[in-house]
């Protein structure tokens, strides 16, 4: 790789189907907090989404009246000095060159409809503000063993993109999502992006899953060079695989199947792997989306969106 990328990057993430086990969400909330990004704009939501399906929250405040508080989608900036270049002043350094300062975020849930609207809505934003390149962060169910590294593949359509970061395109055709839409319009506008994803093992999807956020952490790092500290992350991952391994080793044909899997990874992380071999482990990750794709749309069955718009519950690339 001779990245990394430059200048005012904004980093997406959806809430929901393309965000298994919360890791894109988590990953990003944390760059949120540790970048110190606070809100400076906001999509509605009233047009975007189906409040049967993503309901608001009740809640009491102080004085004890209840409020409601409604799904909302974020565009986050930095309005405060960067903390690396205020310590790097002081030593002397120059930072010109760093990308701490020029991160943005969008975060929110995926929506349900009008998904043509919020994607023109997504770019005004993306132009308003100067955006010069977006990151994507998704995290999907895959047959991957929790024992392993995170599988993490990054593509993108961008020619110089792929050039600089040494990454492939993206040779997925199926349903989409919305963030395919949002990058393929940004596209049109001469906005360039990349798209992270995460596999996460379909067999502990329900919970949250830190592994794969450090994972997606560790790749945008090495692509935007910006590394927040990951605090008692390292710990939760430590906990998460104990447990996760608990739980199989009280099922044998759980252990047998986490076992088939393992020796399936060990074969395509060895050294002597053939290029035919990581073929076929690639072509299994897109197989497994389009299954994914597939399920999606027999449970999300007439689910409304636009009609000149691809399902929302499918992941992007």
């Amino acid at each position: 790789m001779t990245g990394p990328m430059r200048g005012k990057i904004l980093l997406v993430a959806f809430e929901g189907w393309t965000d298994a086990g919360d890791a894109a969400s988590e990953a990003l909330r944390l760059v949120i907090r540790e970048a110190e990004l606070e809100p400076i704009d906001s999509i509605p939501t009233e047009q975007f989404h189906d409040y049967t399906f993503v309901r608001p929250i009740v809640r009491r405040n102080d004085e004890g009246k209840r409020t409601l508080a409604w799904p909302e989608t974020l565009f986050l900036a930095p309005t405060k000095p960067s903390k690396q270049a205020s310590i790097a002043e002081d030593a002397g350094f120059d930072m010109v060159d760093s990308v701490d300062g020029s991160l943005y975020a969008l975060l929110g849930i995926e929506p349900n409809r009008n998904w043509t609207l919020f994607t023109q809505t997504v770019i005004d934003l993306v132009q308003r503000y100067d955006i010069d390149s977006i990151v994507f962060l998704g995290s999907m169910l895959a047959d991957v063993p929790h024992t392993r590294s995170t599988p993490v593949h990054v593509t993108s359509d961008d020619a110089a993109l792929r050039e600089l970061l040494d990454v492939a395109r993206s040779e997925y055709e199926g349903p989409a999502g919305i963030m395919t839409m949002i990058s393929m319009e940004a596209a049109e506008v001469d906005i360039p992006s990349v798209s992270i994803w995460a596999s996460v093992p379909h067999y502990v999807h329900s919970a949250p899953v830190p592994k794969a956020t450090v994972a997606l952490l560790d790749r945008l790092g090495e692509i935007i060079d910006y590394a927040p500290p990951l605090g008692d992350l390292p710990e939760e991952v430590r906990e998460w695989e104990s447990g996760v391994s608990e739980f199989a080793s009280q099922d044998e044909e759980m252990r047998a199947y986490i076992d088939m899997l393992e020796e399936r990874r060990d074969t395509v992380d060895s050294p002597k792997a053939s290029g035919e071999a990581l073929a076929k482990e690639f072509e299994r990750f897109l197989q497994q989306r389009r299954d994914s794709d597939a399920q999606a749309d027999q449970a999300e069955g007439d689910a409304s969106s636009d009609d000149d718009t691809p399902p929302e519950d499918a992941p992007p690339v």
